[in-house]
């Protein structure tokens, strides 16, 4: 074989292993790319399960993302406030003597000078007659005994004036006419006006021998006033006293010797009814039963006189202003009140006593 034959040969293979090179390198380029493909789609990490959200662009709106709701507090909850007596008055004075009586007239004879000389103090009186004082006379006795109050109590004060009315139903759901002086927002009074038990506690035939002695001992349901008007309960009674403390936050309270007492022997039994309400409605209140003060009645007449001078005179004047209105025991001067059968003695003294010092009877 010739040279030249031989190097045709040789040259007509080079082109074919140029080829096959190409070939080869195009498929080992194929090969990684496949391979690289198939990595990423099986080693690229598993998407996230909160998505993070895209950017808006200026045109997409978003919802704002919401608040949390704050989890309720474990802590109790304040207890509502009780609500206020339709009655309750402040006071600018030093303080308030809450006074509770029977019938009108009570207070002048029995708690003064103490109620008048709260007065001068600059004390709030507050004073409330739990009977209509009727005798049985009907409504003429009474309003005239409400207006022989009201004088007395100008007299009080020191200066004269009219009164104004105010009708409220209290919390409790009773009754009670309220009356002011113009002006003077110190002093007020107030009338429940229920019946009148008579000084034998048989109550009066006008009233259906109704008492407020059988309300207190729970032999008759409720006790209607005078006036007509829904009946009161005894439970009522209780509450109308309680509500009317808190209304005024008495420092002191004034009232009748309460049943069970060694003087409370002979008393008006409306008079240690009334006694008795107030005890069992205030006596266990620690803000207010240290300035409770119990004041001797009819049986105070058998206890030494200790009332003269120029006291006895502004309380028997107090006392002749009021009886003018009193067709029962008008007296026209100082000398006609004392003179009066047992009125002049009770006038000449007064006896309040401590809860410590009623002594069981």
């Amino acid at each position: 074989m010739s040279c030249v034959s031989v190097r045709t040969r040789r040259a007509r293979r080079r082109p074919r292993s140029a080829g096959l090179v190409a070939a080869v390198v195009i498929a080992v380029v194929v090969v990684a790319a496949v391979a690289g493909v198939f990595s990423f789609a099986v080693l690229r990490p598993e998407p996230s399960s909160v998505a993070t959200p895209a950017t808006p662009s200026p045109s997409t709106s978003v919802a704002p993302t919401p608040t949390p709701t704050p989890m309720p507090s474990a802590t109790t909850a304040p207890a509502p406030e009780a609500p206020v007596s339709p009655a309750a008055q402040g006071c600018d004075g030093p303080t308030t003597v809450m006074s509770v009586w029977a019938h009108p007239d009570d207070d002048i004879i029995f708690a003064n000078p103490t109620i008048s000389d709260a007065i001068d103090a600059g004390d709030c009186v507050r004073s409330i007659f739990v009977t209509a004082g009727d005798a049985g006379k009907g409504m003429r006795y009474v309003e005239a005994r409400e207006l022989g109050i009201l004088r007395a109590y100008n007299d009080m004060r020191g200066m004269q004036g009219l009164w104004d009315p105010t009708d409220l139903t209290l919390i409790s759901g009773v009754h009670v006419r309220r009356l002011s002086p113009q002006g003077d927002p110190r002093v007020s009074v107030m009338f429940l006006r229920l019946p009148d038990g008579n000084i034998t506690g048989e109550g009066f035939a006008d009233t259906g021998f109704a008492t407020l002695g059988d309300l207190f001992d729970g032999g008759i349901p409720a006790l209607s006033p005078v006036t007509g008007g829904a009946p009161v309960t005894r439970d009522q009674l209780l509450a109308t006293v309680r509500e009317l403390s808190v209304g005024f936050a008495p420092g002191r309270v004034l009232t009748h010797i309460p049943r069970g007492s060694a003087f409370a022997a002979g008393d008006h039994p409306d008079h240690s009814a009334v006694g008795g309400v107030v005890r069992e409605a205030l006596s266990t209140d620690p803000a207010v039963s240290p300035g409770i003060r119990y004041f001797v009645g009819y049986p105070s007449a058998d206890l030494p006189r200790n009332l003269d001078g120029a006291v006895l005179d502004a309380k028997v004047d107090t006392y002749r202003i009021y009886a003018q209105q009193d067709e029962v025991i008008r007296c026209a001067d100082r000398a006609a009140c004392l003179g009066t059968r047992t009125f002049g003695e009770w006038l000449r003294r007064s006896y309040p006593k401590t809860e410590a010092e009623l002594h069981p009877g």
